[in-house]
């Protein structure tokens, strides 16, 4: 897992995603998180990524989907889950997994260690014709 130095930071921060301030909307309010002026999310996403080749007809992504098939079940029975999107570049051949979580639920997925990341992300290491395998954690918000 590779995590530049700035997020590194930012993730070690104990105040990186605690909310500023929890605005009240009343019954069926979203409380949103600010983490600065202007920026507020109420999603947090874990990205599983990592590149395919397209040799032997796409093997490697032929394999990667299958890898992610049989994980898809338990990421989607994760608490809090709001979808899972599946991302794939023919130019740049990616292939990544987006898991979004309410920001409320998503302790409690990295608690468990972002439960079953660590089955996916070795079944992906294991496949021939792919490489950079790595996870990434953002927050998400509809602009």
């Amino acid at each position: 897992m590779k995590i530049t130095a700035a997020f590194t930071a930012l993730i070690a921060s104990a105040s990186a995603f605690a909310p500023a301030s929890r605005p009240s909307f009343g019954v069926g309010s979203l409380n949103m998180i600010n983490i600065a002026e202007g920026v507020d999310f109420d999603t947090i996403a874990r990205e599983w990524r990592c590149k395919w080749s397209p040799d032997d007809d796409k093997a490697s992504l032929v394999a990667a989907q299958k890898a992610l098939e049989e994980v898809l079940d338990e990421v989607k029975a994760v608490e809090g889950v709001k979808k899972v999107d599946r991302v794939v570049c023919g130019g740049c051949l990616d292939f990544k997994i987006v898991t979004s979580l309410g920001a409320d639920d998503f302790g409690k997925w990295e608690e468990s260690e972002f439960a079953p990341e660590g089955k996916l992300i070795e079944a992906l290491k294991a496949i021939d014709g792919v490489s950079l395998v790595e996870t990434q954690t953002y927050t998400l918000m509809p602009m």
